[in-house]
């Protein structure tokens, strides 16, 4: 247990000098670092087998709170200190006391969390944080099998996304991959690109339903997907609006369209 008396102490750049990017790339850890933050996510984290390398935590929840991951760090560097300290050292009030570095994972490659897949989400170049973390967290609780992103879309163990998904992205098989159509049809998927188009088909129509293996396609809130994507889907998908709204923000589009097609993916997992 070491007590920070100073925002300049050792081992406090860790949770508060480093930059997401600097972390991905610290050169303290092969595969880089991630900060996951607050109790009930840092557990998830600790239960899905990732690899704690420091924890931070406010004095009052070392024998509260966060008492038993405390007892699961106990040969960690365990950092703690006053709260006005810490409110300084990381810039903003914690999330229930509770900071945990951890090891980033080797990511598997596509074809080995798709090999029993059959409904799986894209994130084609999606960069903000809270839609990354809501698309995982309805991933996760709709019965998606696996969640792969283009390498321009934004990381999901940016500690804003692990928070917004509450540490579903711990939960759900992830990974990049470089082209979203080519890649998932290589991997025996037909593809469904969320757009609105003249060709567009309802997120209902029974064709959907019937696929054994389907992609579904998610691109930015303000772009949408690139054409050539569209161009190349098997299927360009609407969900069915009133009020002549046009779109809804992609997180709730994900979780529209994650529900309509979960029954499905179950019922083939069942055969």
């Amino acid at each position: 247990m070491i007590t920070l008396t100073s925002l300049y102490d050792e081992g406090a750049q860790l949770f508060s000098q480093l930059t997401e990017a600097q972390l991905r790339q610290s050169t303290e850890a092969e595969r880089g670092i991630f900060i996951a933050e607050s109790p009930k996510v840092i557990r998830v984290a600790l239960d899905a087998g990732y690899e704690p390398i420091a924890l931070l935590c406010e004095r009052k929840h070392i024998d509260g709170d966060a008492a038993d991951i405390v007892a699961r760090c106990r040969h960690l560097p365990i950092y703690t200190g006053e709260r006005e300290l810490l409110a300084q050292l990381t810039g903003y009030t914690l999330t229930r006391g509770v900071l945990c570095a951890m090891q980033r994972p080797l990511l598997p490659e596509a074809a080995v969390i798709c090999r029993d897949a059959h409904r799986v989400a894209v994130i084609d170049a999606v960069t903000d944080t809270t839609n990354i973390g809501a698309i995982f967290r309805s991933a996760a609780a709709l019965g998606i099998d696996a969640v792969l992103l283009t390498r321009d879309a934004c990381d999901p163990l940016n500690r804003r996304a692990v928070r917004v998904s509450m540490g579903s992205v711990f939960l759900v098989p992830w990974t990049w991959i470089d082209d979203p159509v080519a890649d998932l049809r290589a991997l025996g998927f037909r593809t469904a690109a969320m757009a609105l188009t003249d060709a567009s088909i309802p997120i209902d129509d029974p064709q959907l339903k019937r696929e054994p293996r389907l992609a579904i396609i998610l691109g930015t809130e303000g772009d949408g997907l690139p054409q050539q994507v569209i161009r190349d889907a098997d299927y360009t998908v609407r969900i069915p609006m009133s009020h002549q709204v046009d779109s809804l923000n992609v997180a709730a589009a994900s979780a529209v369209a994650f529900w309509e097609l979960r029954q499905v993916a179950e019922n083939h997992k069942k055969v």
